[in-house]
């Protein structure tokens, strides 16, 4: 597969319109910077933004451009414009003689340059993690096993009803959780998946024989199967929600109590509240203060409340959204607000 991607669309394109504040550059940043294997847009835009989760600004990104990103690849030369009053960053390739200049130009989509490493996210984009009452209501389930098993594994067969034909080939296998409950109103919002592992249909009928190609844990009947989702490339670029969010940490996937930097959180907004994937959302928490007045009386003070860490959002659900926590100067606590940054 091959994209024909111009260089020169990028200074053609006005600049986020929720901008909140100037762009700020880095102190002496670099004039230019050449992109190698394992670089991100993230990463690059850091060598010249503070804020690197706005490179999409800086880049001069339009609605479309932010929902396919995909614009650079290994060889490309980044260089800082700074003609125009405010920076931006464009593309350029070498020519014959040595000078750089925008050029069009097509690569394999494979090697294009990702907007942050695709291995932190993978195994949350790839496999279930919440699954929604319809879809628990509606999902088929494993009802025998040979020989009257009780656990199976890779390679082992099972049955399943409600297959209604071969249409769907690969399943996904997983067991419901603990609620995710919103921190706000009590509600039950959705369950966690805890993954089992990954099917194939051998033979439809009712009941149906799948077989079992990877197991990351044992399974049992009772245990739930949907269809897994087809593989795909998610592009994705950082960018402000275009309406105020105001969303509660609901979890911290694996069941922790704390999370920092590179852990998963739950977030109780989703479509129906406008989160979409890329959006960022910055982490508050309102802090107290615990000490003894002059009586020796223990005292409780309330303060301001702080801003402590960035979350990248990548997958999104009905009722509920999942995001990276890409920067944080504390630990991540379940109850913590995300708004708008």
């Amino acid at each position: 597969m091959v994209r024909i991607i111009s260089a020169l669309i990028l200074a053609v394109t006005a600049a986020c319109a929720n901008a909140a504040e100037p762009l700020t550059l880095v102190d002496n940043p670099p004039d230019r910077h050449v992109v190698v294997k394992g670089d991100t847009l993230w990463g690059i835009s850091g060598k010249f933004l503070k804020q690197p989760w706005r490179w999409p600004e800086i880049w001069r990104m339009n609605r479309d451009q932010i929902k396919n990103p995909h614009l650079i690849y290994p060889g490309d030369v980044i260089v800082l414009d700074l003609s125009g009053g405010d920076p931006r960053l464009k593309i350029a390739r070498p020519v014959g003689d040595g000078r750089l200049q925008p050029q069009v130009y097509s690569q394999p989509v494979q090697q294009v340059v990702p907007s942050i490493p695709p291995n932190v996210i993978e195994p949350f984009t790839s496999q279930p993690l919440i699954v929604e009452d319809k879809q628990l209501d509606a999902a088929i389930r494993i009802v025998a096993m040979p020989e009257d098993r009780m656990l199976i594994g890779s390679g082992d067969n099972f049955y399943v009803t409600g297959i209604p034909d071969a249409s769907v080939e690969q399943w996904q296998v997983f067991r419901p959780g603990k609620p995710l409950k919103d921190p706000a109103t009590g509600e039950t919002i959705a369950h966690e998946a805890f993954f089992l592992g990954n099917a194939r249909l051998v033979k439809p009928g009712e009941p149906a024989t799948l077989r079992v190609t990877h197991a990351k844990e044992e399974m049992n009947r009772g245990d739930y199967l949907m269809p897994a989702p087809a593989p795909q490339i998610i592009a994705y670029a950082p960018h402000r929600p275009d309406s105020e969010i105001t969303a509660r940490v609901v979890s911290i996937y694996g069941g922790l109590n704390e999370g920092g930097a590179a852990s998963v959180v739950a977030l109780n907004r989703g479509k129906e509240d406008g989160l979409e994937i890329g959006h960022v959302l910055a982490l508050f928490r309102n802090a107290v203060s615990q000490g003894f007045d002059d009586d020796g009386r223990r005292v409780t003070t309330a303060l301001p409340e702080e801003r402590y860490a960035l979350a990248f959002v990548f997958r999104v659900f009905n009722k509920i959204a999942y995001a990276l926590v890409v920067e944080s100067s504390r630990s991540v606590i379940v109850g913590d607000a995300a708004r708008n940054p």
